[in-house]
């Protein structure tokens, strides 16, 4: 695991950063790779856990924040004050598992959304931490997908573009206030 900043982990009633939803066009960016880790990239990644807690999210990509970097937090225990989270500079998928698992996915720029997408069971990812060392993971469940899903961001994929439901979709869509066709789907 990678050393962690000291954020607390609490909703705060003004987070520092703006997250974009469904349709802003830096959403659909590709991001650039960190090309130094310095303090500038550990307050990014601070305010952006920050930012998450206070959105109750669970990882949080760089591009959200309209920031384009290849930044990820990641912290599926964000109750239990103990369990460091993950902070993720230029992560870089080096295995996926064959097998695949099927679960509901939210997102926060798709606040209300839950659609089941697709993805590998688990992964061995490499990056940089907080401190520039380079780093390898592997994860499987909730943590594989969601570094996964973070980590689409960092593409300009979206993880309604994964859903293979399109009925469900629309009516998600619909229902949220979002428009399908900012939607880019994947061939699955």
């Amino acid at each position: 695991m990678t050393a962690t900043l000291p954020v607390e982990k609490k909703k705060l009633k003004h987070p520092p950063l703006d997250i974009h939803t469904l349709g802003d066009k830096v959403l659909r960016q590709p991001a650039k790779r960190v090309a130094k880790v310095d303090s500038s990239m550990r307050d990014l990644a601070y305010d952006m856990l920050k930012t998450m807690y206070s959105s109750d999210g669970i990882g949080l990509a760089a591009p959200q924040v309209a920031v384009n970097k290849q930044l990820i937090v990641v912290d599926i225990d964000p109750e239990n004050a103990a369990a460091p989270p993950l902070i993720l500079m230029n992560p870089k998928i080096i295995r996926a598992s064959k097998e695949v698992c099927t679960d509901k996915e939210g997102c926060l720029s798709i606040p209300g959304v839950y659609l089941d997408v697709v993805r590998p069971s688990a992964i061995e990812v490499s990056f940089k931490d907080e401190n520039g060392r380079p780093q390898k993971l592997q994860a499987a469940d909730l943590l594989a997908r969601c570094i996964l899903h973070e980590m689409d961001h960092l593409t300009g994929v979206m993880f309604v573009d994964r859903v293979d439901n399109q009925l469900a979709l629309n009516q998600e869509l619909q229902k949220n206030g979002f428009s399908a066709g900012d939607v880019k789907a994947i061939a699955g």
